[in-house]
């Protein structure tokens, strides 16, 4: 069972998309099924009026057992850094990592603690838009990208998982801090140094079903970035073989 829970949030000019997130944690603070709550938000370098739209939310929903702290980087690092900067301050027994646009709800925790999903022990709990149960709302062209790049992850790196880059991913403490500690990869092929680090450190990972929704204004450049991550994948296998 959670009784507290950390939840991260990594943020990079998110001024358009910020509500989304806080009309999420409100409703999931509405429920109170965690008795303990702590919400870290990592500015990563954003140049808009993010951090003046959270300063305003946190000002107005402070409640007790549940904790806000806003972490600021100063320049751009990638998501990768801006969650091990995220994980470092953490204080609760369960760690979520997850985008700030909510593709994925807060909410799908309690459906996957309603069901005993969290039982296994020394495992990570990777969320998956390619499982069976999986309810998603694609944009195709990011549909046949994410099949290449899953292809290109599996045969590269012997990975038998359908979806490694979903954001939605849920930690024990102990777990988190070992993995992220020792985390190199700042940007956005991280997921799959995850992936080797709790490999190498005997850690299970289980895929567990997710609604996921497309939201428009990512922040991901779909042909720099996915350049960037296939040169970053390289890097990584090197330094794991």
């Amino acid at each position: 069972m959670i009784n507290s829970l950390s939840i991260i949030f990594p943020i990079f000019n998110e001024s358009q998309r910020l509500h989304l997130a806080i009309q999420d944690i409100k409703k999931f603070n509405e429920k109170k099924r965690i008795k303990k709550l702590e919400y870290i938000f990592v500015d990563d370098g954003s140049k808009d009026d993010s951090l003046q739209i959270l300063a305003a939310f946190i000002k107005k929903n402070k409640k007790r057992n549940i904790n806000y702290k806003v972490l600021k980087i100063k320049n751009n690092t990638g998501k990768g850094n801006a969650l091990k900067n995220g994980v470092k301050f953490c204080k609760n027994d369960w760690i979520l990592t997850l985008d700030s646009d909510i593709s994925v709800s807060i909410s799908q925790i309690n459906n996957w603690e309603k069901k005993k999903f969290l039982d296994k022990k020394n495992t990570i709990f990777f969320g998956s838009r390619n499982l069976h149960y999986s309810k998603v709302k694609y944009k195709l062209y990011r549909k046949i990208l994410g099949i290449l790049f899953s292809s290109f992850v599996n045969i590269s790196f012997s990975i038998n998982l359908k979806d490694t880059q979903c954001g939605f991913k849920l930690y024990r403490r102990k777990e988190a801090k070992l993995i992220f500690k020792n985390l190199k990869d700042k940007g956005f092929a991280h997921d799959i140094e995850l992936i080797l680090l709790a490999k190498k450190y005997n850690i299970s990972i289980t895929e567990l079903s997710v609604n996921w929704t497309h939201r428009d204004n990512s922040k991901l450049n779909i042909f720099l970035d996915t350049f960037k991550m296939f040169y970053n994948l390289i890097k990584i296998k090197i330094n794991y073989n």
